[in-house]
């Protein structure tokens, strides 16, 4: 039988053991190099399409995001613009001297809150000539003018008006109305 080209080199001395070792296994990587770049080409051939679907895909969420943002950006700024604006509106309206002895009491988020003001100011609070706006930690009044523009803004920068009981009948609401209650009964 014939022997093979690497045994005859061997038996002639021109190749040692420890060369023929290392050309094996130079080989043997050459050859798993070549595999693994034809399988990774069969891949890249056939994900073109998915990979250019999946960047599509991405982008257009991101558009997506980016657009959710910037409405929302534009939402605070407007809601931010408003009360500047019922700000404004607060500060240049504000009514001074309504100081005095007579107490005005009214409701803001459950709790009974008291104002001290002058008798023609109670009067004009009474008649709802002249509102109660949520100002700086404070309240402020200002005539009802000024609140129907702040209403059309921000409502809940306005103390609610108290509105009668529906709870009593019309009947009663005109028995009860011949009775006066005095102006100056204090709690």
């Amino acid at each position: 039988m014939a022997e093979s080209l690497f045994d005859q080199l061997k038996k002639s001395g021109l190749v040692s053991e420890q060369k023929a070792k290392q050309a094996k296994k130079a080989k043997g990587k050459a050859q798993f190099q070549q595999t693994k770049q034809s399988k990774a080409q069969k891949n890249n051939e056939a994900t073109p399409l998915a990979s250019d679907d999946s960047v599509a895909r991405a982008a257009e969420e991101k558009a997506e995001r980016a657009r959710q943002l910037n409405i929302e950006r534009q939402q605070q700024l407007a809601k931010k613009a408003m009360q500047a604006e019922v700000r404004q509106i607060i500060e240049s309206n504000r009514l001074s001297g309504y100081e005095g002895s007579v107490r005005y009491h009214f409701a803001d988020n459950g709790k009974v809150k008291t104002l001290e003001v002058n008798r023609e100011t109670h009067q004009r609070l009474v008649s709802s000539r002249i509102r109660i706006a949520r100002f700086d930690g404070g309240y402020a009044l200002i005539p009802a003018i000024a609140a129907e523009k702040i209403e059309q803004r921000d409502t809940n920068a306005l103390i609610p008006i108290p509105q009668n009981d529906a709870s009593v009948s019309k009947e009663d609401q005109d028995y009860y109305a011949q009775f006066e209650v005095p102006d100056d009964l204090t709690w």
